[in-house]
């Protein structure tokens, strides 16, 4: 009987068990519904009934905007990989292994140089899902690499934000990273969740803001501020929508929008001419000077 029990019906389980992927549906946080994954993911990740617009990678926000899905990634800094020593219920230079072994990303901010309706443009990208999209030493100094790039290369230098705020492992180290005055276009995009140290710098310096629908963008939570100044918050405080309400921000846009809608900012803002009879083909992207030599820039053309 026990080799029945322990042997013999085990097996017979995972025979007849249907392997399923667990990425397969996505539940929408909005209205509850499942969806499938690949619909949500081939409608840039945002729900198709309530358009819920869900967390973008790193990646798939930079196929999303640049021309043809091509770009060429931006080799970033060294910084000192855990300067305190930092060490909780697990050392601070294994937390960051991890994260990188899950993303496939080396730190939270990933930059690409690449061409979007034509013109050339930097653009840096906030990866939620490395610790939180939290702003180290190695996110500041991204920040500014891809600040040097746009002034070298005289294009607009876009953002998409997305952070928790400044990491805790990294100390006052984690906050002394400063912007550098380009005198380019700088746009800045903020996405569910942007909130902490990152709100209160590079997040909100841009010369246009945006942000996507029903984005959560502030610096303390609400229940924070609630308990602090003891009143009721509005409905919809820190919302993308509330905050264009009361000039926090410039423009909400649907993600299917944003393209475009960059595209036509960094047109005006550089004072290119518009496109006749609507966006066309890009042209060859010169490669850049400081970006392009192996191995510190690899061609992403396309990633997948």
């Amino acid at each position: 009987m026990n080799w029945l029990t322990n042997v013999v019906r085990p097996k017979i389980r995972n025979i007849l068990r249907r392997e399923t992927p667990e990425n397969l549906w996505i539940k929408c946080p909005d209205s509850g519904q499942l969806v499938f994954y690949k619909d949500v993911e081939a409608n840039q990740f945002v729900i198709p009934g309530s358009n819920y617009h869900m967390r973008m990678g790193a990646v798939a926000r930079l196929k999303s905007i640049f021309d043809n899905e091509t770009w060429f990634d931006v080799a970033l800094p060294e910084v000192a990989a855990d300067p305190l020593k930092f060490r909780d219920e697990k050392r601070y230079a294994d937390r960051i292994k991890d994260a990188r072994a899950r993303t496939g990303l080396n730190d939270a901010i990933k930059i690409g140089y690449g061409k979007l309706e034509g013109a050339a443009a930097v653009i840096a990208v906030q990866d939620f899902d490395f610790m939180g999209g939290s702003l180290g030493m190695a996110a500041g100094e991204a920040i500014i690499r891809g600040l040097e790039l746009a002034v070298e290369k005289k294009s607009p230098f876009i953002v998409f934000a997305a952070s928790g705020g400044a990491r805790m492992q990294e100390g006052i180290l984690s906050l002394m990273q400063m912007l550098r005055e380009a005198k380019l276009p700088y746009i800045v995009v903020l996405t569910n969740p942007t909130t902490g140290g990152v709100t209160a710098s590079y997040a909100m310096l841009g010369d246009i803001q945006i942000a996507e629908p029903g984005a959560l963008v502030g610096f303390a939570g609400a229940r924070v501020i609630e308990q602090t100044i003891r009143e009721k918050l509005p409905e919809g405080f820190q919302r993308a929508e509330y905050l264009k309400e009361h000039g926090m921000v410039d423009m909400v846009v649907h993600r299917h929008e944003l393209r475009p809608t960059l595209a036509r900012l960094c047109r005006l803002l550089t004072k290119s001419p518009a496109l006749a009879g609507g966006p066309k083909p890009a042209a060859p992207m010169p490669m850049p000077s400081h970006t392009i030599s192996a191995p510190d820039v690899a061609p992403a053309a396309p990633h997948a």
